[in-house]
């Protein structure tokens, strides 16, 4: 029987990395190699410059190396965590561009997803990312196919959402690699209860975030959630999910302490946060995207909502 060749992996640790995330996915490496009492895995760690790299929870990790000196790797992960933006350096993205030209594999943890779209390498292909930063993601690369998967494999493309999604990334990789059954004992040691698939989202379901389970009340939500852009009037939603329009704001007072049209403002203000401090849109583009009809309007609701402008979302901190 053929000895399994050991597999390198490169993981690139962006400034503000998830730690959660990456180490998520080097123990599950580690304890492979525990369990199969051999190395199947060798990992490289690296930054841009060769020096220590802060995470998001102000941890400093140390690194093997540059991300220029890396040599070859079976495949390399980026890590990422917030504004993702902020750190597609131009080097960055030609060196990650290198290393898929000569055949490693790619991958995204948290929103690494970002920055191998900036470099031209997610498309035509499916991804997911933490799905706080979805939505700037679909405004700046519309045309790559996103989803709110927890993982997803697409050919020699990997990504995972932040926090615990790149271990069942890892384990789901050991056993397209070695099997199934050394990837459930991988699990059992990491006392991981499930090895979830691609098929699992990463959101709790409405029933669970809203700790309702009045059926035409989360029918009504999900109705407004899928229409942040174009609005529906308050009169089609209850049409839709079976209810009169005063039965539909009953549901909401009892429910959700609130009136619907106050939720769902909210719900679309909440989604023009995320754009403002995700993207480069315009202030007057972002009230567009969610709704608005007038920038006054949005300014407005925004500033009652969270006691400030759109625009203070834009300045330095």
């Amino acid at each position: 029987m053929a000895i399994a060749r050991t597999r390198r992996f490169g993981f690139y640790l962006v400034p503000q990395f998830s730690f959660i995330a990456f180490i998520n996915a080097l123990e599950v490496l580690r304890v492979t190699n525990r369990v199969a009492e051999r190395t199947l895995y060798d990992w490289t760690v690296v930054s841009l410059d060769g020096a220590p790299v802060e995470a998001s929870n102000r941890m400093a990790a140390l690194v093997d190396g540059g991300l220029k000196e890396i040599g070859a790797v079976d495949a390399l992960f980026v890590c990422a965590s917030f504004e993702p933006q902020r750190y597609c350096d131009r080097e960055a993205l030609a060196q990650i561009r290198r290393l898929g030209r000569h055949g490693s594999e790619l991958g995204g943890l948290c929103t690494g997803a970002y920055l191998l779209a900036k470099a031209g390498l997610l498309d035509g292909y499916r991804c997911t990312l933490h799905w706080d930063s979805q939505a700037g993601f679909a405004e700046d690369f519309p045309e790559i196919e996103a989803t709110d998967e927890v993982f997803e494999i697409d050919r020699d493309r990997f990504t995972a959402a932040g926090g615990t999604a790149p271990l069942d990334l890892m384990l789901t990789l050991i056993a397209l690699h070695h099997g199934h059954e050394l990837a459930l004992q991988v699990s059992e040691y990491l006392i991981h209860e499930r090895i979830r698939s691609p098929q699992d989202h990463q959101r709790l379901t409405l029933r669970s975030r809203l700790r309702v389970s009045h059926p035409r009340l989360l029918d009504a939500v999900s109705l407004m959630e899928q229409s942040l852009e174009a609005p529906l009037p308050l009169e089609t939603i209850a049409k839709r999910v079976g209810v009169s329009k005063r039965q539909l704001e009953r549901l909401f007072r009892t429910y959700l302490g609130g009136s619907p049209a106050r939720y769902y403002a909210e719900m679309r203000l909440r989604r023009a946060r995320m754009l403002l401090e995700q993207t480069s849109m315009s202030v007057t583009d972002v009230g567009v995207a969610c709704g608005f009809v007038s920038a006054s309007h949005f300014s407005r609701a925004y500033r009652g909502l969270f006691g400030h402008s759109p625009r203070h979302e834009r300045l330095p901190t």
